[in-house]
């Protein structure tokens, strides 16, 4: 099995160098090599004691699950596991909904053999495309919740379980979720090796606009899923799309004073979804589906528009992760945010700070400048909690607070826009301690801030 995978990367490696040439070629293999010798990932599923404590539990929850699948000539040994886990939940108020556009009855057979009243057959008339054909399913739904699953993937045994505990905790707080997500990892074809476990941060608008992080498992309102319907012009980044567009509901129509709040949203930080790999599916070829990475860029680009934020959106050397340039910048076109901050580089060229925790502790630190870093986050644009004072733009309202903070008026440095530390703080001063005291205040007053790792400062 491993040098299954090393031929894998191996071939990666030869579509990235054509792609991006010699040089970036050169460092994302050597980042690789690096993160797989550090990779001890074991999934590890809860044992039957645990799922046995979990139905009992479920026992008090009403929150109901229609779990939509759109299927294609899946082969028998594919489906028959993705049924299996969907039925074999611990929590098991659901409805497995399956939109059958083969052209054979290999699925029909499959699905009928199973006689369980929660599975729900549709066969339908023609391919009309992976967002239609979900559509068909999602017509039938009649669950509080509605969540997609591929037809050759598998859900973890406690996947709805976890959702429904999420959502029965937040409702005895006033809270009606929309959206809820899990962490997931990727699976062999036979499930008997698990790898590349995806760890997600909770929501984050600007690292969503950079990326599908959300991707599986998510759940959405039912009702607010079919009032938006998948959209056949982002086939391939059709759960992408709904999960952007479903963002922009939550985030309200007013697009001159929206500010930071907290949206509906939760992420549960366990792994509930593997995603299996095999020669033609996106896990384990990302340029299999090409089409899929430009429909993808195409709903970052309705997003915005939706928002009335001006910007360009362009792939970046990853497949699957987007950059959006504003115009004429960040700060002018999105009245949410009050701060950009950048990446500082250090003299062995490494990162040196630039983005930390609300508590001050640096991400990224130590990371080659050439390096992407997990999940390719340290190229990423991403909403932080904190940035550096060292290298940040900042709006009018943020200049205020820090001129009452530092007592002295706020300057721009001429060449590049950015807040001119080196003359306005001319003394000895605890830039972490400032920096943090800073951003405190300004998330206090209901903006974002956001990192822009192409902004770059040497220190």
């Amino acid at each position: 099995m491993g040098k299954i995978v090393k031929l894998s990367n191996l071939k990666k490696t030869i579509r990235y160098l054509k792609k991006n040439g010699l040089r970036q070629a050169y460092y994302a293999m050597k980042e690789r090599i690096g993160a797989e010798k550090e990779d001890n990932y074991h999934y590890q599923p809860p044992g039957e004691e645990c799922l046995k404590g979990q139905a009992a539990e479920g026992k008090s929850f009403s929150v109901k699950f229609s779990i939509l699948v759109p299927a294609f000539e899946t082969s028998e040994e594919h489906l028959q596991a993705m049924i299996a886990s969907v039925l074999g939940q611990s929590y098991g108020n659901l409805e497995l909904i399956i939109a059958d556009a083969s052209t054979t009855d290999r699925v029909e057979r499959v699905v009928k053999a199973w006689e369980d009243k929660r599975v729900m057959y549709r066969r339908l008339k023609q391919n009309t495309g992976i967002s239609s054909n979900t559509n068909q399913a999602l017509m039938y739904a009649t669950g509080d919740y509605a969540g997609l699953l591929d037809h050759d993937d598998i859900l973890a045994p406690d996947a709805l379980y976890e959702m429904a505990a999420c959502i029965n905790e937040k409702e005895g707080q006033g809270i009606s979720l929309q959206l809820l997500y899990s962490d997931e990892d990727k699976c062999d074809q036979g499930q008997e090796r698990y790898f590349e476990v995806h760890r997600k941060p909770d929501f984050n608008l600007d690292l969503l606009l950079s990326n599908n992080y959300i991707c599986h498992f998510m759940v959405m309102k039912r009702q607010l899923m079919q009032e938006l319907t998948f959209r056949s012009v982002c086939d391939g980044a059709q759960d992408y799309d709904i999960a952007l567009r479903a963002v922009n509901v939550m985030l309200g129509k007013d697009r001159h004073r929206a500010k930071k709040a907290e949206l509906p949203i939760a992420h549960i930080p366990k792994v509930l979804y593997h995603w299996r790999c095999h020669g033609g599916s996106t896990a384990e070829n990302p340029a299999s589906k090409q089409y899929a990475y430009d429909a993808g860029k195409r709903a970052v680009e309705d997003f915005l528009r939706a928002r009335g934020w001006k910007g360009t959106v362009s792939h970046l050397r990853h497949l699957g992760f987007y950059r959006v340039d504003y115009q004429p910048d960040l700060l002018m076109n999105r009245p949410d945010t009050a701060v950009v901050g950048g990446k500082l580089i250090g003299k062995d060229k490494k990162v040196a700070g630039g983005i930390y925790t609300a508590e001050g502790e640096p991400l990224y630190l130590g990371l080659h400048k050439e390096y992407s870093g997990y999940m390719h986050r340290a190229c990423l644009q991403q909403e932080a909690e904190m940035v550096d004072v060292r290298c940040m733009k900042v709006s009018r309202e943020a200049e205020a607070i820090l001129e009452e903070m530092i007592g002295l008026p706020y300057l721009p440095h001429p060449g590049t826009g950015r807040f001119d530390w080196q003359d306005c703080l001319k003394e000895c001063v605890d830039y972490r301690e400032l920096s943090l005291k800073f951003c405190e205040k300004v998330r206090e007053k209901g903006y974002r801030i956001v990192w822009d790792p192409a902004m770059t400062e040497k220190i």
